[in-house]
C-alpha cells in the first residue's frame, strides 16, 4: 500500500516554483558561506541564460509573424501598436515621477559619504555615455543586416523586422498562410526547447544567487540599506498602487496576475535577468488569455519602451546622488530631469551595462552632480537589479493584458485551467 505522505511530498517537491524557491535559498547559503564559489556560480547562471538566449530572439520572430498574420488588418495592427505605445509612455512617465517623489521624500542620500577610491569604475560608464549618441537611436531600430539583429540577440532590431516580414506574408494570401502553418509547427519546436530548459531552472537561479552573495557580500548593502529599502518599497507601491489601479480599471486583478507568473517571477529573481522569462511570459500570457498578435507585439516591444522597474530606479538615483553631494535640485531641475530620462531611459536595454550609462549621460546634462558618484552605485546594483527586473516583467505583462482587453482580444480560459496552469 503507497503512503499517501510521501506521493504528497512528491508532488511538491516535483512543483518548479518550490524547486526554485529552494534553489535561491541554497545559493544565499552557498554565497554566504563559500564566496570563493561565485566565479563558478557566475558561470553556471550564464549558461542557463545563454541556452534561454538562444531561443528568445527566433520565439519572438515567429510569434510575432504568426500574430500579425493572425490580425488580418494592417489598421488593426497599427491601432494595436499605437494603444502600446500610448499606454508605455504614460506609465514610465508616472514611474518617474513616484520615484522623484519618494526619494525627495524619505532621502535616502542624506548622511552617506562619498570615497573616490573606487572612481575608475564609474570613469568607464561615462566614456561610454559619451560615445553614445541619442539621435543614433531611432536608426538603430532598423538592422542593417537582419541575420546580424538575430545573431546579436537585439530584441528591437528583431521585432522591427518580424513586423516588416508578417506584413509582408499578410499581403501574400494563400502563400502567406503556408508560411505561416509552417511557422507555426517551428514555433511548437521552439517552446518545447523551453520546455526542456526549464528543467535547469532551479540550477540557474543557484548559481545566479550563489554569484551575487558570494561576489558582493551582503556588508555591501548597509552602508546603502536606506536606498535599498527606497528602491523596494517604491515598485512596491507602483505595482499595488498604479499596476493595481489600472487592473481594477481594467477589470483584473494584477495580483492574480502575479500569482499566474509566479514561476517567471522566480527565474528573474535568481537570474536577475528579464529577459530570461521572455519566451516563458509571452506563452504564459496567451494561456492567461491573451490574443497571440497583441502578446507578440507588446511583450518585445515593452522590453525597450516599458522598463517601469528600470526608470524608477534611474530617477531615484539620480536624486540619491545630489542629496549625497548636497546639490539643490529646483521643481524645474527635477522636471527636465523628467524630461531627459523619458528620453534616455528608452535606450537601456539596448546598450550593455545600459543603466549606468544612462545615469551617465544624464548625469552629464547636470554637472554640478559628479558622475564619479556612481562608484556608490555600483557595489549594490546587482542586489537591486532583481527588483528591478521583477518590475519590468509584471508591468509588461499588464500591459499585454490592458492592450488585449482595449482590442477585445482577451479570451480567459475556464478558472480551473488557470489554476492548474499557474501550479505548473
Amino acid at each position: 500500500m503507497e503512503n499517501p505522505g510521501a506521493s504528497e511530498k512528491k508532488s511538491i517537491f516535483s512543483n518548479l516554483t518550490v524547486q526554485v524557491l529552494i534553489a535561491i535559498v541554497l545559493g544565499i547559503i552557498v554565497g554566504a558561506l563559500f564566496p570563493a564559489f561565485a566565479s563558478t556560480a557566475k558561470l553556471i547562471s550564464e549558461v542557463f541564460i545563454n541556452l534561454i538566449r538562444m531561443v528568445v530572439a527566433p520565439i519572438i520572430f515567429f510569434t510575432v509573424v504568426i500574430g500579425i498574420a493572425g490580425v488580418g488588418s494592417l489598421k488593426k495592427l497599427g491601432r494595436v501598436g499605437g494603444k502600446a505605445l500610448l499606454y508605455f509612455e504614460v506609465i514610465t512617465t508616472l514611474a518617474l515621477v513616484i520615484g522623484l517623489i519618494v526619494a525627495n521624500v524619505i532621502r535616502p542620500g542624506d548622511g552617506v559619504e562619498f570615497t573616490a577610491a573606487a572612481s575608475e569604475a564609474a570613469s568607464q560608464y561615462e566614456k561610454q555615455a559619451q560615445g553614445v549618441n541619442w539621435g543614433e537611436f531611432f536608426s538603430h531600430l532598423v538592422p542593417h543586416n537582419a541575420i546580424g539583429a538575430f545573431a546579436q540577440g537585439d530584441i528591437l532590431q528583431v521585432l522591427v523586422f518580424s513586423v516588416l516580414f508578417g506584413v509582408a506574408v499578410t499581403r501574400l494570401g494563400k502563400t502567406g498562410e503556408a508560411i505561416t502553418g509552417m511557422f507555426d509547427k517551428v514555433l511548437k519546436v521552439f517552446f518545447e526547447i523551453m520546455r526542456m530548459v526549464m528543467k535547469l531552472a532551479p540550477l540557474g537561479a543557484f548559481g545566479g544567487i550563489a554569484f551575487t552573495v558570494g561576489n558582493y557580500g551582503f556588508a555591501a548593502l548597509l552602508p546603502l540599506a536606506r536606498l535599498m529599502g527606497s528602491v523596494y518599497a517604491t515598485m512596491f507601491i507602483f505595482i499595488f498602487g498604479v499596476l493595481g489601479l489600472v487592473g481594477y480599471l481594467y477589470k483584473f486583478s494584477v495580483w492574480g496576475l502575479i500569482k499566474y507568473i509566479r514561476n517567471e517571477l522566480l527565474i528573474v529573481l535568481g537570474t536577475s535577468s528579464s529577459e530570461a522569462a521572455l519566451p516563458l511570459v509571452i506563452k504564459r500570457l496567451e494561456q492567461y488569455g491573451c490574443s497571440k498578435p497583441v502578446t507578440g507585439l507588446v511583450i518585445p516591444a515593452g522590453y525597450s519602451f516599458n522598463l517601469d522597474g528600470t526608470t524608477i530606479y534611474l530617477s531615484m538615483a539620480i536624486i540619491f546622488l545630489a542629496q549625497v553631494f548636497n546639490v539643490p535640485l529646483t521643481f524645474w531641475d527635477q522636471a527636465s530631469i523628467i524630461g531627459v530620462l523619458m528620453i534616455t531611459s528608452k535606450g537601456a536595454a539596448a546598450i550593455t551595462g545600459g543603466g549606468f550609462i544612462v545615469l551617465a549621460s544624464t548625469l552629464s546634462a547636470y554637472p554640478a552632480i559628479p558622475v564619479e558618484g556612481l562608484t556608490l552605485l555600483i557595489g549594490v546594483d546587482r542586489f537591486m537589479s532583481e527588483a528591478r527586473a521583477i518590475t519590468n516583467l509584471i508591468g509588461n505583462s499588464v500591459a499585454t493584458v490592458v492592450v488585449a482587453k482595449s482590442e477585445n482580444e482577451f479570451h480567459p480560459p475556464a478558472r480551473e485551467t488557470l489554476v492548474n496552469e499557474a501550479g505548473q
